[in-house]
């Protein structure tokens, strides 16, 4: 069975920042995968040239909450973010896959 590398474009303040002074996209992306996979799977699913991949995982987060009987506690899972620069020319229109 075939991992899915990438799981969904993060569209946040601060990626759009990114992606509009230089041709850099965030995906969220599986955890297993380095960083030739995550390049091979963006240029084969959007048929662009990449540049350059930057990964960076979030670790596990402690949260609680407080309800009426007792204190809930659980944690956030951990998530590995790309950040994928193309080369000058090249562009991904993530809006249109929304």
């Amino acid at each position: 069975m075939e991992k899915k590398i990438l799981i969904r474009p993060i569209i946040s303040e601060k990626a759009e920042k990114l992606s509009s002074a230089q041709p850099r996209y965030t995906f969220l992306v599986n955890k297993d995968a380095n960083k030739i996979e995550i390049q091979k799977a963006v240029q084969q699913h959007y048929g662009v040239t990449v540049k350059d991949v930057n990964t960076l995982t979030n670790p596990g987060k402690k949260k609680s909450r407080s309800t009426k009987r007792r204190v809930s506690v659980g944690i956030k899972p951990s998530y590995k973010k790309a950040v994928v620069t193309l080369n000058e020319g090249d562009s991904i229109n993530i809006y249109g896959e929304i």
